[in-house]
């Protein structure tokens, strides 16, 4: 049975020069990107990211992938950026 690992991946909405919204998904362990016109595809694209990327550095996942899922958390910041209140 092959081993498990995990990556972390972050999808957050940006917009395009044109004004258009895009899910931007980025797997800072291995430093890649991908995106979308949704969060699924976004999803998508960035675990086929991630396979073509492993595929030609098969040994970064061993460098830095976790047996166990990363914890994420955010914060709510106030516009002079004080902390509002923790989420999660």
């Amino acid at each position: 049975m092959a081993k498990k690992h995990y990556v972390d991946v972050v999808i957050v909405q940006e917009k395009l020069s044109t004004g258009k919204p895009v899910f931007v998904a980025h797997c800072s362990t291995i430093g890649i990107a991908s995106q979308g016109k949704t969060i699924e595809e976004a999803k998508n694209n960035i675990k086929e990211a991630i396979d073509l990327y492993l595929e030609e550095c098969p040994d970064k996942l061993d460098e830095t992938a976790s047996e166990t899922p990363p914890t994420f958390s955010f914060v709510e910041v106030t516009h002079n950026a004080k902390i509002a209140c923790s989420v999660r």
